[in-house]
């Protein structure tokens, strides 16, 4: 009898989930796995925590409705806590398994512990077998390597729209033969050193971690509020349920997956309207893929001053008391400070409000950006590796921005977006 286990990462779902279909064709007995990793705790050599409370809630919430949905197909999820390299490898020495599955990596630290555990399963014989599963384009069809990624945007965009075709989706396994896993309770965010949640009644969208509400949402934005048909234009609003799609978090714990939003949209387009707004939705998904290839081509660059800047820059210096009254919203700027409130409280901003806190860290206070993207890193409910890293680098002007650096005018910004100061008003007034 051939044992696999699936170890869970940021692949959180079963539909259209290759990893797991995968597993289940070539294996007699799955054991589905996930480990919450006792490094996302630690604090970083930039002084904060890798995660805070309100992506752990979301998390566990995800871990919750996936163990749900995978007992419904007759399985159920396994929880360890500990490094991923020492939990995966007692289990696989535990259930005797053959093989380990899981979703390939995209970031440098990530990477690494794919790399341990896979060390470690070549004590006991065993493998480790990855698979695409974050993008929306697949690698494998790609016109280039990825060591060939165009370095603007545009030019991987208009090349991969002509050549390449979204492959379909893989529906949700019927069913799941895994030997008998028990119930369990997962830890509270106390148990995990973390103050619990406080829910702030100005979040702009009320978001739970899981495949059943992801699915959900996707399913209001499109089908029931029709809210997609206007998304090129509402985009850039900052106060609301609608005026984006708020479907990042799901997509950076790998909830939902790109493809099924892409093919969602298409159906929606079938059935209603194609129009800029459907289409700029795909496109923003587009940029996503690339920033996710670009941290392929450059996997330890996006974290060092000069990100893949080829040219001397003037170091940035870091000051911690301009950090610590940008952090905290107190500076000379009320637009500021009113995007870092919302972040901070809620651990969510829109598209605007995080390239404009950006900038203004970047550029008017002139610090060291990697310290911003390492709070981002704390804070966003939606972080991810590879669109966090590489969007400070190209605001910074150090990554992937064809004219050099991106420098935003606050005060116009603020006029051009908020200018009732309504945005404004709500974040500064206290709760």
């Amino acid at each position: 009898m051939t044992k696999s286990i699936v170890w869970f990462t940021t692949d959180l779902r079963v539909f259209d989930n290759e990893t797991l279909n995968q597993a289940i064709q070539l294996s007699d007995e799955i054991i589905p796995v996930y480990c919450i990793n006792e490094l996302d705790f630690q604090t970083t050599k930039f002084g904060f925590k890798k995660t805070c409370n309100l992506r752990v809630q979301f998390l566990l919430e995800s871990l919750a409705d996936l163990n749900k949905c995978l007992r419904e197909i007759g399985s159920g999820l396994i929880v360890v806590k500990g490094r991923p390299e020492t939990e995966i490898y007692k289990m696989a020495q535990k259930h005797k398994t053959q093989k380990v599955f899981c979703k390939k990596q995209v970031g440098y630290e990530e990477l690494v512990t794919q790399s341990k555990v896979e060390n470690e399963l070549k004590k006991i014989n065993a493998t480790l077998e990855t698979f695409e599963t974050t993008t929306l384009y697949h690698p494998d069809d790609l016109p280039f390597q990825t060591s060939a990624i165009p370095e603007v945007f545009t030019d991987f965009r208009k090349r991969a729209e002509k050549s390449v075709k979204v492959r379909a989706v893989s529906l949700s396994p019927e069913s799941i033969k895994s030997p008998s896993i028990k119930e369990w309770q997962l830890p509270s965010l106390p148990e995990l050193g973390l103050e619990n949640c406080m829910y702030d009644r100005r979040t702009a969208y009320p978001f739970k971690g899981g495949e059943t509400a992801g699915n959900k949402r996707v399913l209001n934005y499109l089908s029931e509020t029709h809210a997609i048909a206007t998304y090129k234009e509402t985009r850039n609003g900052m106060i609301g349920e609608n005026y984006s799609s708020k479907f990042s978090p799901w997509l950076a714990f790998g909830c939902i997956s790109p493809k099924m939003i892409y093919h969602e949209i298409k159906n929606y387009e079938s059935l209603h309207v194609a129009n800029e707004s459907t289409y700029w939705l795909i496109f923003e998904l587009t940029w996503r893929d690339y920033f996710i290839f670009m941290m392929k081509k450059y996997p330890t660059h996006f974290f060092t001053p000069k990100g893949i800047n080829k040219n001397e820059l003037p170091p940035k210096s870091h000051d911690p008391v301009l950090f610590e009254k940008w952090k905290n919203g107190q500076t000379e700027n009320d637009f500021i400070n009113a995007n870092m409130s919302e972040l901070n409280k809620t651990g969510f901003m829109s598209n605007r409000g995080r390239q404009n806190v950006a900038s203004y860290l970047c550029h008017d206070l002139k610090l060291d950006w990697r310290y911003g993207a390492a709070y981002f890193e704390q804070q966003l409910i939606d972080y991810d590796v590879s669109s966090n890293w590489c969007n400070w680098a190209y605001i910074a002007g150090v990554g992937n921005n064809p004219r050099g650096v991106s420098i935003f005018n606050t005060d116009k910004q603020a006029n051009d977006y908020d200018k009732n100061k309504s945005y404004r008003k709500l974040w500064l007034t206290k709760n």
